[in-house]
C-alpha cells in the first residue's frame, strides 16, 4: 500500500470513532427534533415537547429526554410545586452541537432535491419549529 493510501485510511478510521459517538448521542428518530426544539434557548415543558412531536409515545419521549440528559445535552429542572413542573433546556454542551447541525441541515437542503424524497421546508420539518 502506498503511503498516501495508508494516511487516508488512518484518517478515515480515526474519524469513524468520533462519528459513531456523535450518532450514539444524538441519533434516533426523536433526539434531533427535541434538540432543535430546545435550540431557541427557552425552557420548554414536557407537555409542550410532546404536543409538537406528533406520533411520539410518552415512553419514547421520556427515554429520549433521559438519554439526552445523561449525555449532558439537555438540563432537566424540576420545580417542587403543585402541580409539579419540569422544564428542559440545552446545556452549553447541547448548544455546541447546534452549529454543526445547521451545517448538516444546509448540506441536506442543498442535496435533498436530488433525492426527491422531501421538499425543502416541508410540512414535517415546519411542524417542529
Amino acid at each position: 500500500m502506498s503511503e498516501k493510501v495508508m494516511d487516508e485510511t488512518y484518517v478515515a478510521e480515526n474519524q469513524l470513532c468520533p462519528l459513531r459517538f456523535t450518532v450514539d448521542v444524538i441519533g434516533g428518530k426523536w433526539k434531533l427534533p427535541i434538540i432543535c426544539m430546545l435550540a431557541n434557548g427557552l425552557p420548554t415543558r414536557y407537555s409542550s415537547i410532546k404536543r409538537k412531536l406528533t406520533g411520539i409515545t410518552n415512553m419514547m419521549l421520556s427515554q429520549s429526554l433521559k438519554e439526552l440528559e445523561a449525555s449532558g445535552i439537555i438540563h432537566r429542572e424540576q420545580y417542587n410545586e403543585i402541580p409539579p413542573r419540569v422544564e428542559y433546556t440545552l446545556t452549553d454542551k447541547g448548544k455546541s452541537i447546534i452549529p454543526p447541525l445547521i451545517k448538516l441541515a444546509e448540506w441536506g437542503a442543498e442535496h435533498m432535491q436530488e433525492g426527491k424524497t422531501c421538499a425543502v421546508f416541508c410540512d414535517t420539518c415546519q411542524s417542529i419549529k
